[in-house]
């Protein structure tokens, strides 16, 4: 199945998939509001200003399986991101992201390795999946990994759409 053909909601609850975002080169990203690796919301907001006209959208995607620590309805979740972060990046719908309910997405995702060779269940909020143009998995980063960090950026320079 390819990621393109999998539907997930808008954080308004308007029908989506990363279809939308087809010839962009995409991070998508698990957040949360009360993390205590929320403020990675800075670099990843520096990412989409930096590379937006180049091709690329960092995609947030709500997730509270971690800690309770996305609790907040839709409406509190974009207000959080947009007066605390400045976050100006789609958000999807939350959702979940490992266990028995997890969106089909990352039931996909969730196959690729990381550069440490893990793979399977996301760890935490912030696990980060640079997604190519093409909709193939290119990167996965663990949580810590900062969105600015050298190996991230230089993944994304190298996946821009030419």
């Amino acid at each position: 199945m390819s990621l393109y053909d999998i539907p997930i909601n808008t954080l308004d609850g308007k029908p989506a998939s990363l279809k939308d975002y087809e010839g962009k080169t995409v991070l998508l990203v698990n957040v949360a509001s009360r993390c205590g690796l929320t403020p990675q919301y800075e670099g990843l907001e520096r990412l989409h200003e930096r590379f937006a006209d180049r091709g690329f959208t960092v995609v947030g995607v709500p997730c509270n399986q971690f800690g309770g620590q996305e609790p907040g309805t839709s409406e509190e979740i974009q207000e959080f991101c947009s007066a605390t972060y400045g976050v100006t990046f789609p958000l999807t719908e939350k959702i979940d992201v490992n266990g028995d309910e997890r969106h089909a997405l990352y039931t996909e995702l969730t196959k690729a390795t990381d550069a440490e060779g893990g793979n399977g269940d996301i760890q935490w909020n912030f696990e980060k999946f640079l997604i190519g143009s093409d909709g193939t998995v290119l990167k996965r980063f663990r949580p810590r990994t900062e969105p600015e960090a050298a190996e991230v950026v230089e993944a994304i320079e190298a996946a821009l759409p030419a």
